[in-house]
């Protein structure tokens, strides 16, 4: 490229108060040896950055602001770093958000997704909610350049799902979704794709429950009105689910899960809890021989493998879990809808004049 900076559109979170700025900024086409710039083309809100829009007690002790926010997208590269190799100017791709260092213990032994030095693309580092972002080369995954744009800003999350989901065989299995925001909507769609018997789905939002229905799930309970355990039970013949997708991070739906869980069962976990919860190990875990993964992130690359195998193959629902397309610089309205849970999955768009 020729010019050395480029103009752009960027979502920055400025000040810590509730909110983000809509700003003008400059960013430099400069590139570290391994690094690449990607002209953003679509880029999905997600529960991360809604708690950096409200500005919680998790942002506060996290952010060094002023930060340009946002983490997953997909884009076309524009440049690349003199010793990049196998991501090259043109290619469409997507971003692994976690920059891993690639020598520690974890890393090492292939398991990347808990590496000890992991940073996060929008939250330790300039982010996607941008007209322009450079990361390095080796979070690039390279998508077919006829794929749809919105399906691939999702893979990250997606990922997520995939993760939760594909650790415990599901096959003809019956299943429990805890929590139906986007990334459980896509625990459904996923499970359904992995040709689970029976899903449960259990959800507090009304909208949500009635997405659920929409993707699948052959059982919608809504906690507040109902005995969850008891449902699941009488769901189940009296002995429980195979496999528990934790999604919601609630206290009690987390306590539940663990008395309506079939002995041997397994028990994934990616919601992140505010709180301490008390288990019966005893009778609850112990006694009954289950199996519990904590899920962080995506394994990489091997989730992403599969996700790019499930889009492939047509086996996913996406346009029915991707429910709001905004201009990139209504993300404050994405936001809003998000704390509403009136919606799936949100993606930003760029405009033209987002790119200068």
């Amino acid at each position: 490229m020729e010019s050395e900076t480029l103009r752009m559109t960027a979502i920055v979170k400025k000040n810590p108060t509730i909110g983000f700025d809509t700003e003008k900024k400059t960013l430099s086409t400069f590139l570290k040896d391994d690094e690449v710039l990607i002209k953003v083309k679509t880029a999905s809100f997600c529960g991360t950055d809604y708690h950096i829009y409200q500005y919680d007690d998790w942002a506060k002790g996290r952010l060094d602001l002023p930060l340009t926010v946002g983490h997953e997208f997909s884009g076309e590269v524009l440049k690349t770093g003199k010793n990049v190799t196998g991501v090259q100017v043109g290619d469409i791709v997507s971003a692994e958000t976690h920059i891993i260092c690639g020598e520690c213990e974890f890393c090492l032994r292939g398991e990347g997704h808990i590496c000890e030095n992991t940073e996060i693309i929008g939250v330790d580092t300039d982010g996607c909610f941008a007209g322009y972002v450079k990361i390095p080369a080796a979070n690039c995954f390279i998508n077919s350049k006829d794929a749809d744009p919105l399906h691939l800003s999702v893979q990250e999350p997606l990922g997520n799902a995939v993760h939760t989901m594909a650790h415990f065989p599901i096959e003809g299995k019956s299943v429990a979704i805890v929590g139906c925001g986007p990334l459980g909507l896509m625990g459904i769609d996923v499970s359904k794709a992995y040709k689970a018997k029976k899903i449960v789905a259990i959800e507090v939002n009304a909208y949500r429950r009635k997405k659920a229905a929409e993707l699948g799930a052959d059982v919608v309970i809504n906690p507040l009105e109902e005995d969850v355990v008891a449902r699941v039970f009488e769901e189940t013949d009296g002995r429980g689910v195979d496999v528990v997708g934790e999604f919601s991070g609630n206290k009690k739906a987390i306590q539940q899960a663990f008395k309506y869980i079939k002995p041997g069962g397994g028990m994934s976990l990616l919601g992140i809890p505010a709180e301490t919860i008390e288990l019966d190990l005893a009778n609850d875990i112990v006694f009954k021989g289950i199996e519990i993964y904590g899920v962080v992130g995506r394994k990489i690359y091997d989730t992403w493998y599969e996700v790019r195998r499930l889009i492939d193959e047509n086996l996913l629902n996406l346009d029915k879990i991707i429910t709001h397309k905004l201009p990139l610089k209504e993300a404050v309205k994405a936001a809003e809808i998000m704390g509403s849970g009136d919606s799936g999955k949100i993606v930003l768009v760029p405009e033209e004049d987002d790119y200068e």
